[in-house]
């Protein structure tokens, strides 16, 4: 059984079960978007890998082609959950917050959209899905790892055509130069063996619940941090102020409204996203949020420093 620090399975993840109908839903959240939505932007890459990765579950790309497909559900699903919660009013996870809060910035352009979704997503969402799947499957990292680097070729190239489509051509060159370098600070390559060291630890840390949740928290907002990052605002509309928008540096304030990815606690509990429950409140079962102190040995507080509280 999969322990509550990285998600118990579900029948169904996601609304989606079967990589074809991770497919149908990437389509049907990027036909209910503006293009130029952040969001949006992000889905288009992430329907192009999806595509790229279901074309290779034939014989002969994958050893495993089964764990593969599973893998990309349970993986779908963790970004599906995030944009049901924000559809519905809910915080999604510190990792993905920087993306939805500013989606509509003037100031911040479509490759950063996508390079900073790609970053929560492979960071944050892909280590705990590994896990997830591997708990599902009855088997250790060690028995996907092959397949896991084989998708980095699928992801370079993608990565290498979306650069291309967005950076700004040459009569953008001014802001051109600051993008480039904020960009390369960040590849899929670096992002992936990132996420495979969080594989390790936190299987390692599998039997040791309250480490995992800590573990996950702070995955979840460091990478949260450098989303804000590659979001900063480098356009002519990064002073902006107004609706949609925040102004160069700073995220809009909290929103006052439960974290989370689903319409309720999902099976495992209220940490099974990965996230420390906030400071100071019992979870429903009666047993002090991570952080709390009672119980925990002074356990170090978590914190999102400068992301709206989880």
């Amino acid at each position: 059984m999969p322990d509550a620090a990285v998600g118990r399975p579900q029948s169904t993840v996601g609304d989606a079960a079967t990589v074809e109908e991770v497919v149908g839903r990437l389509r049907e959240i990027g036909a209910a978007l503006p293009p130029a939505d952040g969001v949006a932007v992000f889905n288009r890459l992430y329907l192009d890998v999806t595509q790229a990765v279901r074309d290779r579950l034939g014989p002969g790309y994958f050893a495993d082609p089964p764990a593969m497909a599973e893998l990309d559900v349970v993986f779908a699903g963790r970004y599906l959950r995030a944009v049901a919660a924000d559809a519905a009013g809910r915080e999604p996870p510190a990792c993905w917050r920087p993306l939805f809060a500013l989606r509509a910035h003037p100031g911040v352009h479509p490759l950063q959209f996508a390079l900073a979704g790609m970053s929560a997503h492979i960071q944050h969402d892909l280590p705990l899905a590994v896990v997830d799947t591997c708990h599902r499957r009855g088997c250790g990292p060690g028995d996907v790892e092959e397949d896991y680097h084989r998708i980095n070729g699928v992801l370079a190239d993608v990565e290498a055509a979306v650069r291309e489509q967005l950076m700004p051509g040459p009569d953008l060159l001014e802001r051109a130069e600051p993008l480039t370098h904020l960009l390369g600070t960040w590849s899929v390559e670096a992002a992936r063996e990132a996420a495979w060291s969080a594989v390790a630890a936190l299987w390692e840390l599998r039997h040791v619940p309250v480490a995992a949740r800590a573990f996950a928290a702070a995955l979840d907002c460091s990478v949260g941090l450098l989303g804000r990052a590659l979001l900063l605002p480098l356009g002519p509309g990064a002073a902006q102020v107004g609706p949609g928008a925040a102004p160069a540096g700073r995220l809009p304030e909290a929103r006052n409204r439960p974290a989370g990815g689903s319409a309720g606690p999902p099976a495992g509990g209220p940490a099974a996203d990965g996230q420390a429950p906030p400071e100071g409140e019992a979870t429903p079962g009666g047993r002090p949020r991570a952080g709390a102190g009672a119980g925990t040995g002074g356990q170090a507080q978590l914190e999102c420093s400068g992301l709206p509280s989880a």
